[in-house]
């Protein structure tokens, strides 16, 4: 029997940190679809070259997540074709180092919480009134396994990650009776630039990550969160938690004295 089950495609997409890695791929994905796209990212050049390889209409923008009045003024000077965005998917992020906590280079810490955190709040507040008058919309949250299970060297990478989970739920919660949509979506071990940017471009600390094992890659992230996006408008995933086969859960640790 056919089915009618009918999906649904976003009209105008607005990808954060989309130039490498999870970013890029999801640019690709919805470029399929020739959906309107708004393309972040903080180089220029490689937001040019990313813009030369697709076909689909779209609208660059370049800011540091930190600068917070370059983010106010791209967002508050889109074209007026691409200002109904029904599509935010949040991705910009990453981490910084691995060393204990105690150890750790202050100036990380602090930028881990700045663009994972701090930006994801002011981009989300900017674009949410115009879903919200518009009542219909959909924000992805990328996430990590992060935020849900503690690892040495994770402190606050895992925090940062934890503050996603929860921010996607509790806005959740704020948006009952809006018909916008909020997905918090959770990878495990993906090999992509991610290891190699937080090893400062250590290129073999990053290959000892995924050494002997077959880690996910940014095309099955993008498939996850193009599934999710492309429901029917009726459905809402809360969260997606995605590992590579090959990677699981570890025993508590316990420290035996003597």
């Amino acid at each position: 029997m056919a089915s009618n089950y009918s999906s649904y495609t976003p009209s105008c997409v607005f990808i954060t940190g989309a130039t490498g890695g999870f970013g890029k791929a999801f640019v690709e994905r919805f470029d399929q679809d020739g959906t309107k796209l708004i393309i972040h990212g903080r180089n220029q050049e490689k937001l040019e070259e990313l813009s030369q390889a697709i076909q689909c209409d779209h609208h660059l923008v370049c800011f540091d997540l930190a600068d917070k009045a370059a983010i106010e003024k791209s967002l508050s000077s889109l074209p007026k074709n691409f200002q109904d965005i029904d599509l935010l998917i949040n991705n910009a992020g990453g981490a910084l180092g691995l060393d204990k906590f105690h150890e750790a280079d202050m100036a990380d810490l602090l930028s881990m919480i700045d663009m994972n955190n701090k930006s994801l709040i002011q981009i989300t507040r900017l674009v949410m009134p115009m879903m919200v008058k518009n009542k219909k919309g959909h924000v992805i949250n990328i996430g990590s396994i992060a935020g849900n299970w503690p690892y040495p060297g994770g402190h606050v990478y895992c925090a940062v990650k934890s503050f996603v989970k929860q921010f996607s739920l509790a806005l959740r919660a704020d948006l009952e009776g809006t018909n916008i949509r909020v997905t918090n979506i959770e990878p495990g071990m993906a090999e992509t630039p991610f290891s190699v940017n937080r090893f400062k471009g250590d290129e073999k600390k990053a290959e000892a990550v995924y050494a002997k094992t077959t880690p996910l890659t940014a095309d099955d992230i993008a498939e996850s969160v193009y599934w999710s996006a492309c429901l029917p408008a009726h459905v809402n995933i809360n969260s997606i938690e995605l590992m590579p086969t090959q990677q699981s859960f570890a025993a508590l640790k316990v420290e035996r004295n003597g």
